[in-house]
């Protein structure tokens, strides 16, 4: 191959505009794969981490010990995260109201707001690995478009069109478009695939919250049947 018409030597000789658009890319492409491998070791250890507490809750333990036993709400996380906060305001309300009703319905609230917290943590970043995989190909648009610019001027400046003349701005162009394709490309498929699995990992979330509710709804009514016995 020509060296003049290398990628290298056209990268580095070409316009000012079109540079600055693979830069750009560039900079974008290396972004994403930073987000991505974070994106991944986090849903990872969360999926580990929901396996092992879901283990423990249904193995019999007794909820108060469960508690006890689980780290402080810095450290926690998932549906671990989701039982801390609805068992803490279970045991809060307890003293305080013997309206089942007024019990679970603050559970309820504490166990969402654990949820949207989860649901903030698992999709953190993933806006940017969209916007990304939207944006990319239309920067390297812009960029093919002033490569084919670029190329008309030339003819324009020659008496006699030749491949020689428009070549170099031709193939600018067209690095341009395939970075602008290498960018995007790993973005949207990894986009979809994180949201699928955070989407996976909150339902699981919500299905723990509603059996644990379920739960504490049992306990009370065991609870008043006991006292008015």
């Amino acid at each position: 191959m020509n060296d003049s018409m290398s990628i290298p030597h056209l990268i580095m000789s070409a316009s000012t505009v079109v540079q600055l658009v693979m830069l750009i890319l560039v900079i974008g492409s290396i972004l994403s794969w930073i987000v991505i491998f974070q994106r991944t070791f986090v849903m990872r250890r969360a999926r580990h981490a929901h396996q092992l507490f879901e283990e423990r809750f249904w193995s019999g333990v007794d909820l108060n010990e469960l508690y006890r036993d689980t780290p402080s709400e810095q450290e926690t996380q998932g549906a671990e995260q989701v039982f801390r906060a609805g068992f803490r305001e279970f045991n809060r309300l307890m003293p305080k109201t013997k309206s089942p009703d007024a019990i679970l319905d603050g559970v309820q609230r504490s166990m969402r707001v654990a949820w949207s917290r989860e649901e903030e943590r698992l999709s953190l970043h993933l806006v940017f690995l969209a916007t990304v995989a939207s944006a990319s190909p239309y920067i390297g648009l812009f960029g093919t478009v002033w490569g084919i610019m670029g190329s008309f001027q030339a003819l324009s400046l020659t008496q006699q069109a030749t491949l020689t003349t428009v070549a170099p701005w031709i193939a600018e162009a067209l690095i341009a478009t395939a970075m602008g394709l290498f960018a995007a490309i790993p973005a949207v498929i990894f986009y979809n695939r994180l949201s699928a699995e955070s989407s996976r990992l909150l339902g699981k979330y919500e299905d723990f919250a509603e059996e644990f509710h379920s739960i504490l709804h049992r306990n009370l009514q065991g609870r008043s049947e006991a006292g008015t016995a």
